[in-house]
């Protein structure tokens, strides 16, 4: 009797479903791959199936090791899995680059993303979105230079680094990244944010792709990089993670009678 109550209220309620969504937020790897100047290009050599393919660590959407501009901190294989994932914050700055392609995210951009959706995560992967991945491949508009072989011509947005200091120190997260070619700034000649991230041992993604198609909070986002041997960097696949809830019937009320 009790036991059949019970499958009748259950049949007049509803559970909820996660359905869990991936969203790849990379660039291909291949012939069109930008890469900041002086590193040798993408090269790919058909071998019946069994090609042979070669490439420079910094190229395309790829990480930075910490190593990278930090003696004696972690090579892409030493850097945990565990410090490669985490909540995904995006900060849409995208209305702030359109008239300034020299912009950096400021703290006051946390600020007011933290006034919107709530605090940081700790562990977060925090990522700019400056409109910059529609631009890729191509190089001009990407480096924002008819001279894409000059560095000191670069014009493209990145972070500031009294920002990441405050992430940093305050947030604690896991990785920082950006859909331009450089955490730092394209007009940067000292890149005090890489300099910044290797010494606190946190890897830094650039050229992330698609970020329109996840919302600011509430997903995951990976950075599954080639687990390469005394690397300082490598390609990556970044994808997010969405969980969507559908309601559905836990129980009908036929089955609640049988």
């Amino acid at each position: 009797m009790t036991y059949l109550w019970v499958l009748t209220s259950l049949s007049c309620l509803s559970a909820v479903s996660a359905e869990i969504r991936l969203v790849d937020l990379t660039h291909m790897h291949g012939p069109s791959t930008i890469y900041w100047p002086g590193n040798p290009k993408y090269n790919f050599t058909i071998m019946y199936e069994a090609n042979s393919f070669a490439t420079a660590e910094h190229g395309g959407t790829h990480l930075d090791s910490p190593s990278h501009f930090a003696k004696g901190a972690w090579h892409t294989a030493q850097i945990p899995m565990e410090n490669l994932y985490g909540p995904g914050v995006v900060i849409d700055v995208k209305s702030k680059t359109k008239n300034n392609p020299d912009y950096r995210v400021t703290l006051q951009d946390l600020m007011d993303w933290e006034r919107k959706y709530g605090r940081i995560p700790r562990k977060s992967v925090v990522v700019m979105n400056s409109g910059w991945s529609y631009f890729y491949p191509n190089k001009t508009r990407v480096f924002n230079s008819t001279t894409s072989d000059d560095p000191s011509t670069f014009h493209f947005p990145g972070w500031h680094e009294d920002a990441v200091t405050w992430l940093l120190n305050n947030r604690h997260i896991n990785v920082l990244g950006v859909d331009t070619p450089s955490t730092d700034y394209g007009q940067s000649t000292t890149f005090p944010v890489h300099v910044i991230l290797g010494k606190a041992n946190i890897p830094g993604m650039e050229n992330v792709a698609f970020l329109d198609r996840i919302p600011v909070n509430g997903t995951m986002i990976y950075a599954a990089v080639i687990k390469l041997y005394d690397g300082s960097g490598g390609p990556i696949r970044v994808f997010a993670t969405i969980t969507e809830k559908e309601p559905i019937n836990i129980i009908n009320n036929s089955e609640a009678k049988q």
